[in-house]
């Protein structure tokens, strides 16, 4: 397995009304919803493991720890850097910082687990 500490990601999106507390379900203001902040966070995570990840390997998430600091308005852009902190074994764990146009707006530790698909999905 390639995946080493240190190794990073980032990705950049723009607020849409589909990334808002009101379209989530999680508030009632038009601003960038936590949950949708924390689906970024994972998938910038997976962006961070996809070029060193083994062939037919996947990941699940098993636990965040997420601090939601500002609010962020529909038609700003988000950027979110994912850093592997530790490996061990199949555990990943990633530092996680989301910031808007105007500085950070949320941080996280995040963990996720090593996995094969089909196994994986057999035991369900």
């Amino acid at each position: 397995m390639a995946l080493k500490e240190g190794l990073t990601a980032t990705q950049t999106m723009t607020v849409t009304d589909q990334d808002t507390a009101i379209h989530h379900g999680s508030g009632k203001l038009k601003v960038y919803a936590t949950p949708a902040m924390v689906a970024f966070m994972e998938n910038t995570a997976i962006a961070c493991m996809e070029a060193d990840l083994e062939k037919g390997m996947d990941s699940v998430g098993i636990q965040i720890d997420t601090k939601h600091s500002k609010a962020t308005k529909v038609g700003e852009k988000v950027s979110c850097t994912a850093k592997i902190s530790k490996v061990d074994g199949k555990k990943i764990s990633f530092e996680i910082e989301a910031s808007d146009e105007d500085g950070v707006i949320g941080s996280a530790k995040h963990m996720r687990y090593l996995i094969d698909p089909v196994k994986f999905m057999s035991r369900l």
